[in-house]
């Protein structure tokens, strides 16, 4: 156990500084707003369990189940809900011994990159109040960049998890698909989501991967993680057009570059044949998907419901008209669009066609390769609301994070310091099951690249 983790551990077993931590938390909180419920207690009243997080802080997205707490996935469609059970992935960093201390903001069912698109609440961005924390795990992002909890969890559908990390300067996984369980995720997008991690500990972001890592008999996609062979001293860069990446983020990502090649590693290029059409297939992808999975919201068995309605058909219509937010609603129209008859060989299959060319590509390139090396995002954490990205410009934005997603690989944001205040990162990524590789790398760049705090975040020792 590391002197930190020793320090979060008596924060939360001493009443004191329980007492202490909980008032700066609040106090923090309230001009950030990363948290949509905040109780250090647990529901069932069980004392702090023994192991290798034993008492360590975790913060949970909205939408990932945690028994006796909300599970409102930043909608207005499940503002009330409770969850009765408790995903596997928290189950096992609680039987680990990690406390959830609470529930974090999220764009509405996951379905944004900014936050922004929150029902319930508005998440800002520590380092600066006026520009977007990224999403849609931007509620657990800014929490851990804030000092509020020193680990937490995301979903990560096409980019969740590393774009609010990047934004916020903290480290952030997004596994190999079926590696970690997604029972008691709420499913957005099944076949791109996964649950991942953020913190700024790169040795206690490995820690709870393979405590969450495993097969699971209630998810019957979860595999067996098996670590790839392969040469790991070469990487490549994925090569794409000049001017894509404002010139902060250009910046960090020739530092990055350089940083590995400083560390004894062969980098080369690749250009991705399909890279104009990453965008298109996600989107075709995920919409079609959030469109089966969200038709179970209709007001009758659990979730918002109106005051009246004349039948059935009228209540099923006014409950996801008045429960769903409008970038949720888009979306599901589309997939609507693409899976009906007469479409959706046209829209979806070929979505899919192009989805299996990408995993082909990449196939071929980590044949000869052990990581890829992009950018994030092409800008720094943006404006919020109408000076920043509108929500057409965020989509086209997405396809650096949604590429690991459409192939189910691992990658890895990380941050490589501060430009304009405010933070930069990379991210790579390596064939399935090379999560170790990845934090052994990111281990490697700690010297080049070391973790900048935020301006006014709860330092742990102050406490004491």
């Amino acid at each position: 156990m590391s002197a930190t983790h020793e320090l979060w551990s008596d924060v939360l077993r001493e009443p004191v500084l329980r007492n202490r931590y909980t008032g700066r938390v609040k106090k923090i909180d309230a001009t950030i707003g990363s948290f949509l419920s905040f109780d250090p207690d647990d529901p069932d009243g069980r004392p702090i369990r023994e192991g290798p997080l034993s008492g360590l802080p975790v913060a949970i997205k909205d939408n990932i189940a945690v028994k006796g707490r909300p599970l409102t996935c930043g909608s207005m469609m499940l503002r009330n809900l409770i969850a009765p059970y408790t995903s596997t992935a928290v189950d096992r960093l609680e039987k680990a011994g990690a406390v959830v201390v609470g529930k974090t903001n999220m764009d509405e069912f996951g379905m944004g990159s900014s936050n922004e698109h929150s029902a319930l609440a508005r998440t800002v961005n520590p380092w600066d109040h006026a520009r977007v924390p990224g999403g849609s795990s931007g509620g657990s992002a800014a929490a851990v960049a804030a000092g509020l909890v020193p680990l937490s969890l995301g979903s990560d559908t096409g980019g969740s998890v590393r774009q609010p990390a990047n934004f916020c300067g903290t480290y952030g996984l997004k596994p190999t698909y079926g590696v970690v369980s997604r029972y008691g995720l709420t499913a957005y997008a099944s076949s791109l989501e996964q649950i991942g991690c953020m913190s700024a500990d790169i040795d206690l972001l490995e820690r709870a991967f393979d405590i969450m890592s495993s097969r699971d008999d209630r998810d019957q996609s979860t595999l067996s993680p098996e670590r790839p062979g392969g040469d790991y001293s070469r990487a490549v860069l994925l090569d794409f057009e000049q001017g894509v990446l404002d010139a902060a983020v250009a910046d960090a990502y020739k530092r990055a570059a350089e940083a590995l090649t400083s560390t004894g590693m062969t980098l080369s290029t690749v250009r991705l044949s399909s890279f104009d059409f990453i965008v298109p297939a996600y989107y075709t992808i995920a919409t079609a998907e959030a469109s089966a999975n969200l038709a179970r919201y209709n007001g009758i068995r659990y979730g918002y419901a109106p005051d009246y309605a004349e039948n059935p058909v009228e209540l099923m219509r006014e409950a996801r008209h008045e429960g769903f937010g409008d970038e949720v609603k888009l979306r599901i129209l589309l997939g609507t669009y693409v899976l009906r008859s007469g479409f959706r060989k046209e829209y979806y299959g070929r979505a899919q066609r192009i989805r299996t060319l990408i995993r082909n590509e990449l196939n071929e390139v980590f044949k000869d390769s052990a990581l890829m090396l992009m950018p994030v995002f092409p800008t720094q954490a943006f404006p919020t609301g109408d000076a920043g990205m509108d929500d057409y410009q965020q989509r086209l934005a997405d396809v650096f994070t949604c590429l690991a997603n459409l192939a189910g690989l691992p990658a890895l944001a990380i941050p490589t310091g501060n430009a304009l205040g405010l933070p930069t990162g990379v991210q790579l990524m390596a064939p399935a099951f090379a999560e170790s590789h990845l934090f052994q790398t990111a281990r490697s760049l700690r010297h080049a690249f070391p973790l900048i705090p935020t301006p006014g975040a709860l330092e742990i020792e102050s406490l004491s």
